[in-house]
């Protein structure tokens, strides 16, 4: 299985590891760590040190309650960024839902579409069908950041999740986009409960029934915080390190071939260990 993108065919046997840098003053995580250029590049080119195989770059806020940020904000804090990094010669991911972003950024040679509302917004498929070989992250969301923590979903949340992707992988099929473009991410935390999130995660070999490889992004989300138990560590993003490897080894070990996390080093760290363990079983 592979990931095609704009300017890389990413090879799935082993699982890839994406970085994520926030050009963003308020993201949940670590907003304004790496606001500035100088700080974001080199945050960015850490990263890449560490073992990041990709590098996902926002510059909007999705946390819960986040406020919508203008396209011309989001395009200025992004197009410095990118006009570097598009030439380090690794695949760059843009995390956006505004199809002219979109439309920008793959013009100027970004990889990744990495999408929160899955293309649901108008244009957003045309855009992407117009690029003919950019990857594509698909994402399940219920409602909308402003609103989707206070009113969760309901049901058996595997089913519903899955209906979606489906029906969004049918859709850009509709559209001319060759499957081997898309990548599939449950969206842990976007609308889900403690509980439900840790179903997708149990579960999650049902999501990929389609055949589409599978993103987890589960880095210092506040369910891990939920289960670690106490204040400190549920109110704290920067203190679930351990919880995070710990959630991506486990995403990993049910069949997902990215995983998008902060901490670059220790979870490329903990899938060496997973790996050497896949192989020993494999050679026995």
């Amino acid at each position: 299985m592979h990931w095609q993108t704009t300017r890389f065919k990413l090879e799935l046997s082993r699982p890839w590891v994406m970085g994520i840098v926030n050009l963003t003053p308020d993201s949940f995580s670590d907003g304004g760590h790496h606001f500035q250029l100088s700080q974001a590049l080199r945050h960015a080119e850490q990263l890449l040190k560490e073992g990041a195989g990709i590098l996902d770059v926002g510059a909007e806020s999705t946390r819960p309650g986040a406020e919508p940020v203008s396209l011309n904000e989001e395009l200025t804090r992004l197009m410095p960024f990118l006009s570097e990094a598009v030439r380090w010669q690794v695949p760059i991911s843009v995390d956006t839902y505004k199809p002219e972003v979109m439309q920008a950024v793959l013009d100027l040679g970004v990889d990744i579409v990495n999408d929160i509302w899955a293309l649901r917004q108008p244009g957003a498929e045309r855009v992407v069908a117009s690029h003919p070989s950019c990857g594509v992250c698909l994402m399940h969301m219920h409602r909308d950041p402003q609103t989707m923590q206070l009113n969760t979903m309901g049901g058996d949340v595997v089913s519903a999740v899955k209906l979606f992707l489906d029906d969004r992988v049918q859709s850009l099929l509709r559209h001319g986009v060759d499957a081997a473009r898309l990548v599939l991410d449950p969206g842990i935390g976007f609308g889900k409960t403690v509980a439900q999130n840790f179903q997708l995660l149990a579960h999650q070999s049902t999501l990929m029934d389609s055949g589409r490889p599978l993103m987890a992004a589960w880095s210092r989300k506040s369910s891990l915080g939920a289960v670690m138990g106490g204040e400190d560590a549920a109110s704290a993003p920067s203190d679930r390190l351990s919880a995070s490897v710990a959630a991506a080894v486990l995403a990993v070990e049910r069949g997902a071939r990215l995983v998008r996390v902060h901490d670059v080093k220790a979870t490329v760290d903990a899938l060496k260990v997973w790996q050497a363990v896949h192989l020993a079983a494999v050679a026995n």
